[in-house]
């Protein structure tokens, strides 16, 4: 098999060739967090935003965020993703947890689809509730998981 890596004979950055690797079944799951005001999170909650429902709102932004992977990272492969599912659970008294988990079959990995997907709905979050509070804080992105492919099984700690 070739060797995968982003650059070509010349040292060119270039999309890695994933077209003899073999087709598996591959899932990651991404978290994050929201941290604002314990206010903030009581609005959202009641849905007495201005800008109406935030935790539904940033659902879906997630969701099209995956889908839209490719478009926004260099280099990433364009896929066809068979599941996204974006979780957003309040934690009281001041954060909004985010989980995406991203599922297809193919010859690479959907890591950087969940954590977009994860970023994207904190994103959106921040973009609702901004006039209500700045100080807000996007925290803790991060892979927990990782299955299929060549390198395997990867749980965070």
């Amino acid at each position: 098999m070739t060797e995968l890596t982003h650059f070509d004979a010349q040292g060119r950055a270039t999309m890695v060739d994933v077209s003899a690797k073999a087709e598996t079944e591959r899932a990651a799951v991404a978290r994050g967090r929201v941290v604002m005001a314990p206010a903030t999170l009581e609005r959202i909650q009641a849905g007495t935003t201005a800008k109406g429902d935030v935790l539904g709102v940033a659902r879906l932004a997630g969701i099209m965020a995956a889908k839209r992977t490719s478009d926004l990272i260099p280099l990433c492969h364009p896929l066809m993703l068979s599941k996204v599912t974006i979780d957003l659970t309040a934690a009281p008294p001041d954060a909004v947890e985010i989980e995406a988990l991203v599922k297809l079959t193919g010859r690479t990995g959907v890591e950087m689809e969940a954590l977009t997907a994860v970023t994207v709905a904190a994103l959106t979050i921040y973009d609702m509730c901004k006039a209500i509070d700045r100080g807000m804080r996007i925290e803790a992105v991060r892979l927990v998981h990782k299955s299929g492919g060549k390198s395997g099984t990867y749980e965070a700690e």
